[in-house]
């Protein structure tokens, strides 16, 4: 059985759909905490490599919403360096299959993973409004 190492926020809604649909698909999920991992640049740029730095950035972050961080102004060291210091910023989920790593249900990996499934309804926080943030 193949093996998929999931970094997720727990009590993530989209997270634990995400997870459910990769285990009807026949996968082990293995799930970490992405929020209480000790990250380091290096550990977080092999998931995330493959992306423009933008594209790193989970846009339902707190201080992305409140305008207190621009994306657009971070360049790869600076977005790693503040993605380290605040794990709430990192894009989820992280996924590892053997020697792969992608960042997001929208990756490429994500994508081969669950195949025929049109999956555009778990890439966004559904709590929008006034729902209370899961942070």
């Amino acid at each position: 059985m193949v093996e998929v190492h999931f970094f997720e926020k727990p009590g993530c809604i989209n997270n634990t759909k995400q997870k459910q649909l990769m285990a009807a698909k026949g996968y082990k999920v293995v799930s970490y905490d992405l929020i209480k991992k000790s990250w380091t640049a290096e550990e977080l740029k092999v998931y995330l490599q493959d992306r423009p730095v933008d594209e790193w950035f989970n846009l339902s972050a707190p201080r992305i919403k409140s305008g207190e961080i621009n994306i657009e102004v971070y360049n790869e060291e600076s977005a790693l360096e503040e993605m380290v210091k605040d794990h709430y910023l990192i894009k989820r989920p992280l996924l590892r299959v053997g020697d792969k790593y992608a960042c997001g249900f929208d990756s490429p990996l994500a994508k081969q993973l669950v195949e025929d499934v049109d999956v555009d309804y778990l890439l966004s926080c559904p709590k929008k409004g006034d729902f209370p943030s899961c942070d």
